[in-house]
C-alpha cells in the first residue's frame, strides 16, 4: 500500500491497480482497490537472491569466488532480465581461484549474468502471474487498461518491464523513482493521517 502511495498510483478508486514491490529479500504482488488490498502475496526472492545466483553461478563456471557486493555491482553494471538492444555488455571481475588460491580476474558477459538470475528472475514472474489469476475479473479489466507498475530496487533490473509484457501480454511502467516508493508513500501517510484512516477502516 505505501509502495502504491508513493508512486502515484489512485488507491481510492474503485478500480484495479497492481503494484510489484521488488526489495532486496522479497517481492510483494499485490492489487489495491478503494483503499484496500484485494490481492497480496510476498515471495521470499528479491535482489538478493539474484546476488547468490551470480556468486554460485561464476563459482561453477570460472572456478572464481566473489562475495556479495561484488555480485551486485554485476548485476547493477550488466544485469538484464531480457535482451535490449544490441551488443553484449561485459566487465572485468577480480576474485579468488578456488584452484590456486590466488586472486584472479576475468570477464564476465551480459548473457551469462542473465542466464545466472533466470530462475529467481523467473519465480518473480510467475508469482506476479499468480496474482493476475486470482485477481477478481472485474479488477482484472482494469489492470489491462492500466497496466502493472513495478517498484523497489528489483524494478532497476534492466530489461524486467520488457520481459514481463513478454510473459503477460499487458503494459508494464517502472516507477520514476523505484527505490523512494515506500519511503515517499509512508511520508504521504504521515503529512495526510485521513489515507491512514481511510486505508485502515478498508
Amino acid at each position: 500500500m505505501a509502495a502504491a502511495l508513493g508512486v502515484g498510483l489512485p488507491i481510492g478508486e474503485p478500480s484495479g491497480n497492481m503494484i510489484i514491490d521488488i526489495g532486496g529479500g522479497t517481492t510483494d504482488v499485490a492489487v489495491i482497490s478503494l483503499h484496500g488490498v484485494v490481492y497480496s502475496k510476498a515471495v521470499r526472492v528479491g535482489g538478493d537472491k539474484m546476488d547468490e545466483a551470480i556468486v554460485n553461478y561464476i563459482k561453477n563456471k570460472t572456478k572464481i569466488l566473489i562475495g556479495d557486493r561484488t555480485a551486485e555491482l554485476i548485476k547493477r553494471e550488466i544485469g538484464s532480465a531480457f535482451k535490449v538492444g544490441a551488443g553484449d555488455k561485459s566487465m572485468d571481475i577480480k576474485g579468488r581461484d578456488l584452484v590456486s588460491g590466488i586472486p584472479k580476474t576475468v570477464t564476465i558477459h551480459e548473457e551469462e549474468i542473465r542466464e545466472a538470475i533466470h530462475e529467481p528472475v523467473m519465480v518473480i514472474i510467475n508469482a506476479i502471474k499468480v496474482g493476475l489469476e486470482n485477481t477478481p475479473p472485474e479488477l482484472a479489466s482494469d489492470i489491462v487498461d492500466r497496466g502493472i507498475v513495478l517498484a523497489g530496487g528489483g524494478a532497476l533490473l534492466r530489461g524486467l518491464d520488457v520481459l514481463l509484457k513478454h510473459e503477460t501480454d499487458l503494459p508494464v511502467v517502472v516507477a520514476d523513482e523505484p527505490l523512494l516508493a515506500v519511503v515517499n508513500g509512508v511520508g504521504k501517510v504521515l503529512d495526510d493521517l485521513d489515507i491512514l484512516r481511510r486505508v485502515a477502516l478498508a
